[in-house]
């Protein structure tokens, strides 16, 4: 299965962007690997399964791109996610501190609360998405929201 890379981008653009953004922390880097993810969709020529296939691709080509832009020298020499932050309209301030906070937060934790939780992935895609296993996923998941839970000061609950 081969989708438009135009019906891709416009359905999948924000996705790419929210995974990218998560882990660079940067709204131009995000940006930059959301065109670079799409440019690899566009001159690749493989088949996908399906949909799901085809986002899960995309995730984690784009969560690859991150990675190698945060290890860089000019990423570990510049952060500029707090002037961003000022830019996104929060309809609560309690929304601003959570965003916040999970930006903050290590990145391997941050990249599987955001699968789970604004992706709605369960563990075991998660898993194959990031090549790791179940128990991997579940033992980040249960650590970063704990880590949110000691940073917000607020009792969350387990919802697994």
């Amino acid at each position: 299965m081969r989708l438009p890379a135009r019906e891709v981008a416009d359905k999948y653009q924000e996705c790419v962007f929210r995974a990218a953004f998560s882990i660079c922390r940067n709204q131009e880097d995000a940006e930059d690997i959301v065109q670079e993810t799409f440019l690899r969709y566009i001159e690749g020529n493989c088949e996908y399964e399906n949909e799901q296939h085809i986002k899960a691709w995309l995730i984690r080509t784009a969560v690859n791109r991150s990675k190698n832009v945060v290890q860089s020298f000019w990423h570990r020499k510049r952060e500029a996610f707090g002037d961003y932050m000022q830019e996104i309209p929060f309809q609560e301030p309690a929304d601003r501190e959570l965003v916040e906070t999970v930006l903050s937060l290590p990145e391997k934790y941050r990249i599987i609360l955001y699968l789970y939780y604004y992706e709605d992935y369960p563990v075991s895609e998660i898993s194959e998405i990031l090549h790791l296993s179940a128990n991997a996923v579940k033992s980040r998941l249960y650590r970063g929201r704990q880590l949110l839970k000691t940073k917000l000061g607020e009792e969350w609950t387990d919802d697994e």
